[in-house]
């Protein structure tokens, strides 16, 4: 009696082994401003008239020099007073805050809601960017699935949104210097720390526009994988 053995076929749908088509493989070049795509000979963008570059590798040291100065703007900004507060001439309390040291008042008067507001856009939002460009730039032209390549658009994207909402110590600050000027009872005004931040904020999303998308879809591969059944 013959044992009859499964039999293991290689089964493609209409979309497996497929040529993974880009801009690029198909002669075509996109545009940074507007995004339409244009042949590679093409100069300028018709719609915008951007001029069309093709994407390198060597635009990587843009981001890695603004990403740095982002990077070296951030310590001062956490270490130098963000805020200071005089009350009553000086006597009657007031100093100088940091941006933990004001997050750790906020807790102590019960504002968690702010304090947690203030700690993710101040703390967590920018050290998530800084990480975020990083690994970004890192893998840049770097092999990837589709999959890969759509959640590294997806970081990027985040990442340039977000980059302006990193301004709210800064905002607070400026909007209570100006309201609070009480004189002789109550003065805000803005320590050097702020500043330092909105430079860091500044200089982190000059980092995120010199990045090129485009270099993302570089390293998807020939082919589509092959489905086994």
């Amino acid at each position: 009696m013959n044992s009859a053995r499964p039999a293991t076929a290689q089964t493609e749908t209409p979309e497996d082994d497929a040529p993974v088509l880009t801009a690029h493989r198909a002669g075509l070049l996109g545009c940074r401003s507007c995004g339409r795509v244009w042949p590679e000979d093409q100069k300028t963008c018709n719609r915008c008239e951007a001029p069309l570059t093709p994407p390198d590798r060597r635009g990587l040291s843009a981001v890695w020099a603004w990403l740095l100065a982002g990077m070296i703007c951030y310590i001062p900004a956490n270490i130098m007073p963000m805020m200071t507060t005089r009350s009553l001439g000086g006597f009657g309390g007031g100093g100088d805050a940091t941006i933990i040291g004001g997050v750790l008042q906020l807790i102590h008067h019960g504002d968690l809601f702010i304090a947690a507001v203030v700690f993710v856009a101040s703390v967590m939002v920018p050290i998530g960017k800084f990480i975020a460009i990083i690994w970004l730039a890192l893998i840049a032209g770097k092999p990837a699935t589709e999959q890969n390549a759509h959640t590294r658009l997806h970081i990027y994207e985040i990442v340039e949104f977000i980059g302006r909402w990193s301004m709210i110590d800064v905002f607070v600050v400026a909007i209570l210097s100006a309201l609070v000027q009480l004189g002789f009872v109550v003065s805000i005004k803005p320590g050097p720390a702020a500043a330092s931040f909105a430079l860091s904020v500044a200089f982190t999303m000059l980092a995120a526009q010199s990045f090129d998308p485009r270099l993302i879809w570089r390293g998807l591969p020939l082919h589509r994988r092959k489905v086994d059944e």
